[in-house]
């Protein structure tokens, strides 16, 4: 079991400073290997180059003095031997030394580089009148720089690599220390302090970009934390008022039940528990809607879902002005938006004095769904908070009314999970005018 243990859990990595060092130090390796061989290589080529060149115009003044007659044959034999000398005639071979002998010829004026006991050779030649000269110089001069010139660099590439190696371990260290740092100042934030932050260095270098889009998370952490707090305790604090009242009534109830007509206490079980049926199925949907968002989209006519909702109205006897609907087609899940369109109805209902007004357009590629009310309107400053979960501007009519609070918020959330918005303005009737806008469908081809 152990050792079944040990093969399933993941082999542990070389640290990212060791990871970049090591990489690092590979190509620099490879880099100034490929380099150090190329530079040997070219220095060599360079300096037989200058001997074959050297040794061409010897070769010339050579064959020019034969031919001229300046140069005997005899003074070809007492040259000095730095010099490989050999004058191939028809009537012998004359050399300056006896390692001339073994001088290849070569073919044309190429130079050709050849080993003659043991030791290498730039070897020349050309035709005179007699006979065929061959010249060769020694390329002892250039192994030795050759040689030479690969032990430096045998002893300067380790030591370049061994410095950029300390100075891309100094560099990465330094780097990973601010990661480091950051690293613990995260870990050590815990759900008790969410409002800490990531400490910047005010470089404006990629860590510090780290450490904003860091703090920006923490911040939608903390929100989040605060939101859930506050909707945690705005929930327990909505059920528990029905669980009261009906708690309340029950005691009464055994304690005097005199006091108490007969199918009270059921009318109010009745209507307390629709108020907790009501609460808990908005706080499902909303976490139906942060969890997941909308269904598959179809086409939905706004407009549509504005007219179902004036015939319930007008069914239960209430007046609502339809007269500004227009087609407003868009694409969303049919659920949610019937959802959103009766919950601005509801709440325009709930708080218009005389008249309700539903409307809607297409405008600019945006779908819009309004419904007005002649009621008391919204205060300016309350505009974006009465889209918040259980917030009521009228605590003691939305509670006599039924009214969670979360309405409102379930619209903003359906718009928003369709690509849209939800906002409140001013109304023409003199209260509030509550808006829906989604992206409009788009036109059929050819239309």
């Amino acid at each position: 079991m152990a050792d079944d243990a040990a093969e399933r859990r993941p082999r542990r990595r070389p640290s990212i400073r060791l990871r970049i060092v090591a990489a690092a130090v590979a190509v620099v390796t490879a880099a100034l290997g490929v380099g150090a061989a190329t530079l040997v290589w070219t220095l060599e080529r360079m300096l037989q180059a200058s001997v074959a060149e050297q040794l061409a115009d010897e070769l010339d003044a050579l064959a020019q003095g034969i031919d001229e007659g300046t140069i005997q044959t005899a003074a070809l034999v007492q040259r000095d031997d730095d010099v490989l000398v050999a004058l191939r005639s028809p009537t012998g071979v004359v050399v300056n030394t006896d390692a001339a002998a073994a001088l290849p010829v070569p073919e044309g004026r190429a130079p050709m580089t050849a080993t003659v006991d043991g030791e290498r050779f730039v070897v020349v030649a050309a035709e005179a009148e007699a006979g065929t000269i061959v010249v060769a110089r020694s390329l002892a001069s250039v192994d030795d720089a050759a040689r030479s010139a690969t032990a430096l660099l045998a002893v300067a590439v380790p030591l370049a690599v061994i410095l950029v190696a300390t100075v891309v371990w100094i560099v990465v260290d330094r780097a990973l220390a601010h990661v480091d740092r950051m690293r613990a100042q995260v870990d050590d934030i815990d759900a008790t302090g969410l409002d800490r932050r990531i400490e910047a260095s005010s470089r404006g270098d990629e860590l510090d970009r780290l450490a904003a889009t860091m703090n920006r998370m923490l911040d939608r952490i903390e929100a989040d934390a605060r939101s859930r707090r506050r909707f945690v305790s705005d929930a327990s604090h909505e059920l528990r008022s029905p669980l009261a009242s009906m708690r309340q009534f029950a005691e009464l109830a055994r304690a005097h039940p005199d006091a108490v007509a007969p199918g009270e206490l059921s009318e109010v079980v009745l209507h307390e528990g629709e108020r907790m049926h009501g609460i808990v199925e908005a706080l499902l949907l909303l976490a139906r809607l942060d969890e997941r968002g909308r269904g598959k989209l179809q086409p939905v006519d706004l407009d549509g879902l504005a007219l179902e909702e004036l015939e319930r109205t007008r069914a239960l006897g209430l007046a609502v002005d339809g007269a500004a609907l227009r087609a407003a087609p868009v694409e969303g899940d049919p659920r949610l938006l019937a959802r959103a369109t009766r919950n601005l109805v509801d709440n325009a209902l709930r708080h218009a004095r005389e008249r309700v007004a539903l409307g809607s357009v297409v405008r600019d590629g945006r779908a819009m769904l309004w419904v007005d009310d002649d009621g008391a309107g919204v205060p300016i400053e309350d505009r974006e908070r009465v889209f918040e979960r259980f917030v009521r501007l009228d605590e003691g009519r939305a509670r006599d009314d039924g009214g969670s609070g979360l309405g409102l918020a379930i619209v903003r959330q359906v718009a928003r999970t369709h690509g849209g918005d939800a906002w409140v303005t001013g109304a023409p009737l003199g209260g509030a005018r509550f808006v829906l806008e989604l992206p409009a469908a788009p036109e059929p081809r050819g239309a």
